[in-house]
């Protein structure tokens, strides 16, 4: 639990390529791979649904990582899960039950993840901790990638991680993450980070070394700021 994962978002890469992207940045370490799905309705952007995420999970040899960021969720969940999933993550704020939502996730056999807008508190999370394997705490308002770290978020996330204790629950930050927010996420507890814009910024499937170059800053930054050894 205590190694820094870093998770890019490929909702930054080349869509027209997205098999190749993902060995790529595998390749070049990338811990996770992180899927935003979206859907024009609970957030202002439309993106991917499970078709694309079976399609490219014979690429992905790490971990499928499906942030569903949709409402109502429950009717996907099992469509998530088949596709390959290893870990589907819903929102806090997408409907009512969230418990019966993390059963059914669980029901699959994916692990489950818990996410939160920049503008919901914590308190929820206490009656859930032994139902979720992540905790996604949103550093942007979603829907869009390439947003700005909003700093209140940290405290947050400190918050979170002296709730969750020495139960094996990751704390995965989403949005505005570069070798400069990187570390004082680390610092409040995270542990996985991930980044679209600054992982893929200036590389390509023929370029990937950029891809490592970044994913190595990102790590190296983080691990310093979390009193690590990079």
């Amino acid at each position: 639990m205590s190694q820094i994962k870093i998770a890019p978002s490929i909702l930054s890469s080349d869509f027209a390529n997205f098999g190749a992207e993902c060995r790529a940045i595998e390749a070049e370490g990338a811990d996770w791979v992180h899927v935003d799905v979206m859907d024009g309705h609970f957030v202002p952007n439309i993106t991917f649904g499970p078709a694309m995420c079976k399609a490219i999970r014979p690429h992905v040899r790490t971990v499928m990582d499906v942030h569903l960021m949709i409402a109502p969720v429950d009717p996907y969940i099992e469509a998530f899960a088949g596709a390959g999933a290893d870990i589907i993550t819903a929102h806090l704020e997408a409907g009512p039950h969230i418990h019966r939502t993390l059963q059914a996730i669980r029901a699959t056999g994916a692990k489950a993840g818990l996410a939160l807008n920049p503008g919901t508190g914590i308190e929820p999370v206490a009656h859930l901790l032994d139902m979720i394997d992540l905790v996604c705490v949103m550093t942007v308002n979603p829907g869009f990638g390439g947003q700005a770290f909003i700093d209140s978020q940290i405290a947050k996330i400190a918050a979170l991680r002296r709730m969750i204790g020495d139960r094996p629950v990751h704390i995965e930050i989403d949005g505005g993450i570069t070798a400069e927010t990187a570390p004082r996420a680390a610092a409040a507890g995270a542990d996985v980070l991930v980044a679209g814009s600054a992982v893929f910024r200036g590389g390509s499937v023929d370029a990937p070394h950029v891809y490592g170059d970044n994913i190595r800053a990102i790590r190296s930054a983080a691990a310093k700021g979390a009193g690590r050894m990079a």
